[in-house]
């Protein structure tokens, strides 16, 4: 079974992208359509009209062509197993950074910089780094009392 074909007239209606913004954009290769007609008429497929769509609300959101265009190339390079990013992947924009997020990790677009810190794992890191802190105090303040448990541990493990 093939897949749809989308004409250009079709794709401007389904992704409200101006006929001059789509025609620009498969001149300078941002986004190209994944077949032709004999005739030379462009025909997307739903895979192209996610790129399409995409690409409009990244630029309505303040992103330029040129910075579109930098993220796209970077992309492909950091990920290379990719083939359409603007399709394959979750983008957001926040002003002209463009983020991504792929396989549970977030980065910007262009350096490849990771923007997620993981809050739990610090907050259970900072918790049982405390917890250690507390116990060698302990110990240096009353050795005696950890002794004392060795021992108490040491005796409940011989009884079991």
């Amino acid at each position: 079974m093939t897949e749809q074909a989308y004409t250009s007239r079709q794709v401007i209606a389904i992704t409200e992208v101006t006929n001059r913004q789509l025609a620009y954009w498969r001149k300078t290769g941002l986004i190209l359509p994944s077949q032709f007609t004999p005739g030379g008429h462009a025909r997307y497929s739903f895979t192209d009209i996610i790129a399409v769509k995409a690409a409009k609300q990244l630029i309505d959101a303040g992103v330029s062509v040129q910075r579109l265009r930098k993220s796209i190339t970077a992309l492909t390079r950091l990920l290379p197993n990719l083939h359409t990013p603007l399709s394959e992947l979750s983008l957001v924009a926040t002003g002209d950074v463009v983020l991504i997020f792929h396989q549970g990790a977030a980065f910007e677009a262009l350096s490849g910089q990771e923007w997620i810190l993981p809050i739990a794992q610090l907050q259970r890191n900072i918790a049982q780094r405390m917890k250690t802190d507390d116990d060698d105090r302990q110990t240096e303040l009353f050795p005696e009392l950890t002794e004392k448990h060795a021992t108490q541990q040491s005796n409940i493990q011989k009884a079991v």
